[in-house]
């Protein structure tokens, strides 16, 4: 079911839940400033999540309120992961879903990171 781009934070999100250590995860990388670890339902051979460790319900939400240093390291963990998984090479590609219209499913702001193969247009037709 696709969640607002903004709105209140649930604390009860997949996403709180794992960055509380509530619900396991196949962790990539974690710093001060995010968490990244695998989605359990990959849709590519390399798929993996980054979360912001603080409380934005989409990239609006975590680009209007996060702090300099929030929104700089969150970047910079992406660019870990990729670095991390060797994606450079082949390439990846990063998509974060805002929106009923764009399907976003978990009301806590991420990045979806795919690689591993030709991924395809951006949109299907």
């Amino acid at each position: 079911m696709a969640v607002a781009a903004l709105g209140n934070y649930d604390r009860s999100n997949v996403f709180a839940r794992i960055l509380r250590g509530e619900i396991p995860c196949r962790k990539v990388h974690e710093d001060a400033h995010v968490m990244a670890f695998h989605d359990i339902s990959p849709l590519a051979p390399v798929h993996v999540l980054v979360i912001p460790k603080g409380e934005y319900v989409s990239m609006a939400d975590f680009l209007g309120h996060a702090s300099d240093a929030e929104i700089s390291g969150f970047w910079r963990g992406v660019a870990a992961v990729t670095a991390a998984l060797n994606l450079a090479p082949g390439g990846f590609r990063l998509l974060s879903n805002a929106g009923y219209d764009a399907h976003q499913e978990v009301p806590h702001m991420h990045v979806h990171i795919f690689a591993g193969r030709e991924l395809g247009p951006m949109l299907c037709q």
